[in-house]
């Protein structure tokens, strides 16, 4: 019931109350004035008649400050002790006194019940009033109590709530973390996969260059020797040659020195013993006698030694027929060979047969 009040609610109560207890203890006093004034007039001297309202307002202002000052302390959920019971008790009884006071001298029982209302009424209501500020006091200390801590638990549970929020957001925030590092840590080991690739493709293209270059050195260093031999052989074979040609033709010299001298025989007109046209043709005599050497222009010679497949006649042959020395002869077939060879690898050549 009392949870279901709002302050708004008891603070009307409470004014209620003021109001009321206000309002008797006003008509009280009056009464008491109007009832009191006429006993003290009769008891008092005829020139102090005029002071006769004077004991009835000290009551009652006594009255007043009992009431006002139990509300204030009543209010203040406080408790002001004896004495300002006593007080309250004093007057109260003072001005039940006072008021039937008169009808009691008279032994007027009737006016003792009338003129009893008001200070009756005003002590009940002055101890009702107290009982109902304490009341209403300790009632709101409960309230304040239940709301204080229904708002400390509610603080409590924003801040458990924001606690909870808190944590939350530094999870999401640690996981968002958490999530970047582990993209950079990927990101770092992909490069460094990349860059270890690079690094291997690199040092894989720089053996196989190196690979390449030990190769073509190998190749170069075996076609070197190929060549090599080949000269040799060449020069071993024209030296051999040449021993040939002085050994043959020593023999025939000495055959020539030995034979007898034919007998010279007529014949008829003279024929040209033999031809040589302005085409690259070998020198041969036309009537099956003695050759005519003439030497083929070097132009015509190249063609000529060009013309035969490598191996097809030997360098003896070429010489003889084209009228070149037979080193000439083999530096042409060799250049040859060079630059056939220069083609098929795809490099320029490095002389023009």
């Amino acid at each position: 019931m009392k949870e279901a009040l709002t302050p708004a609610q008891v603070q009307s109560a409470e004014k209620t109350l003021a109001a009321g207890t206000w309002a008797i203890t006003a008509g009280a006093v009056l009464f008491s004035v109007l009832t009191v004034t006429p006993l003290v007039e009769r008891v008092t001297p005829t020139d102090w008649g005029w002071t006769a309202p004077i004991l009835p307002l000290v009551v009652d202002a006594a009255v007043v400050i009992v009431v006002r000052l139990d509300a204030t302390v009543a209010r203040l959920g406080g408790h002001s002790g004896r004495w300002p019971a006593v007080l309250r008790w004093m007057t109260g009884l003072m001005t039940l006194l006072l008021n039937i006071g008169d009808s009691a001298l008279k032994h007027n029982l009737v006016g003792v019940a009338v003129h009893s209302v008001a200070p009756l009424l005003l002590i009940v209501t002055a101890e009702a009033g107290l009982a109902y500020r304490r009341a209403i006091g300790r009632a709101l200390e409960r309230i304040e109590r239940s709301r204080a801590a229904e708002q400390e638990t509610r603080e409590q549970r924003e801040r458990e709530e924001r606690e909870r929020e808190r944590q939350q957001r530094e999870q999401r925030e640690q996981s968002a973390r958490e999530h970047a590092e582990r993209l950079e840590r990927e990101r770092a080991e992909r490069e460094a996969a990349e860059r270890a690739a690079e690094r291997e493709h690199a040092a894989r293209v720089e053996r196989e260059r190196l690979d390449r270059e030990a190769d073509m050195r190998r190749e170069q260093r075996a076609y070197d020797d190929r060549v090599r031999r080949e000269q040799q052989e060449r020069d071993e074979a024209l030296r051999r040659e040449q021993q040939e040609q002085e050994a043959r033709s020593r023999r025939e010299r000495a055959e020539r020195d030995t034979a007898p001298h034919p007998v010279p025989v007529p014949r008829g007109p003279a024929e040209p013993e033999g031809v040589n046209t302005g085409d690259p043709l070998p020198n041969v005599s036309l009537n099956g006698g003695e050759l005519v050497f003439r030497k083929m222009a070097e132009a015509a010679a190249r063609s000529y030694i060009r013309s035969f497949p490598e191996g097809s006649k030997s360098v003896r042959e070429l010489a003889h027929e084209t009228g070149w020395s037979v080193g000439w002869v083999a530096t042409r077939i060799q250049e040859a060979r060079d630059k056939d060879t220069a083609t098929r690898e795809g490099e320029p050549a490095g002389a023009v047969v």
